[in-house]
């Protein structure tokens, strides 16, 4: 089981939207160095929805062949349609990824069964680890519990990403679901509360900018330090809040060009933080004492 801080990583780009590969590259041995667990290729916040097929799976390449089996690396592989996840899926086995993150269907609504037949249908189409990804607040589309239960006992659907915040999940997950099915916090707020309460990692936003820190108060959340946990969170807060101040990944990709590790590079139709939001960011940056 893959457990700890898994970051969603940012996707480097030039100022002309281009892929940075060199910057890339960079950013893994970042983490490496900096005791991330997990690394998420290609997720929300690396800008899936607006890079091409050929990219994505030249995204999840890189990082595979650069993090070289040090740390577990999970592919996103999500697609409103069956078909293109389950090709998307497919090139991220052959790629050399540990597990996949499949975010529910966007725009299109289906019902609790059409998120189980959906699911199904991409387990069954690839053998390779499948985390479920649910995160209404992006999708429109909110899977519960209780479909969360019945696909946990497909064999190789192995946890699932809630990024609700709604606590009172973690519990009815335990309930319904397979024993051995991770469950991950996509909610960086309610992630320390949420690991506290059984889960096995965060699949975190905030870790791109403290991944030190992420790392330290989710192993102590995990192994039920409370103490530490929350006196490293209370540093954390303000990041949690403040890398949302605009949609992500707005404002990580502008945190960590800050740190210096990539360029000011974003695709539309997202756009570059904008300057009245610069020192929130910023002080939310030196709260976690990572400037």
């Amino acid at each position: 089981m893959i457990q700890g801080s898994i970051v969603a990583l940012v996707t480097p780009m030039d100022e002309s939207g281009a892929i940075d590969k060199e910057s890339l590259k960079k950013l893994l041995e970042f983490h490496i160095e900096q005791g991330t667990d997990a690394i998420v290729a290609v997720g929300t916040t690396g800008e899936s929805a607006t890079l091409d097929e050929d990219e994505h799976c030249d995204v999840i390449k890189t990082v595979v062949d650069v993090i070289a089996g040090r740390i577990p690396v999970i592919a996103g592989t999500g697609a409103n349609a069956t078909s293109e996840a389950i090709n998307l899926t497919r090139k991220a086995k052959q790629a050399g990824a540990d597990a996949c993150l499949i975010v529910t269907p966007y725009y299109n609504k289906p019902t609790q069964q059409g998120l189980y037949l959906h699911y199904k249908a991409i387990a069954e189409a690839v053998d390779i680890p499948q985390i479920l990804y649910n995160v209404p607040g992006r999708t429109a589309c909110d899977m519960l519990p209780d479909t969360v239960g019945r696909l946990s006992h497909i064999d190789n659907i192995v946890g699932i990403k809630d990024a609700t915040g709604d606590l009172s999940r973690v519990q009815k997950f335990r309930d319904l679901s397979a024993a051995d099915f991770a469950l991950y916090s996509g909610d960086d707020a309610t992630s320390r509360e949420f690991c506290l309460l059984g889960g096995h990692g965060s699949i975190t936003v905030t870790g791109n900018v403290a991944p030190r820190l992420v790392h330290e108060m989710i192993t102590a959340a995990i192994n039920g330090d409370n103490a530490t946990a929350l006196a490293i969170d209370l540093k954390l807060q303000a990041l949690h809040k403040d890398l949302f101040i605009q949609s992500n990944p707005i404002p990580v990709k502008w945190a960590v060009a800050e740190l210096g590790l990539i360029s000011k590079g974003i695709r539309l139709p997202l756009t570059w933080l904008t300057e009245d939001c610069f020192d929130v960011v910023r002080s939310a940056m030196r709260k976690a004492e990572v400037i």
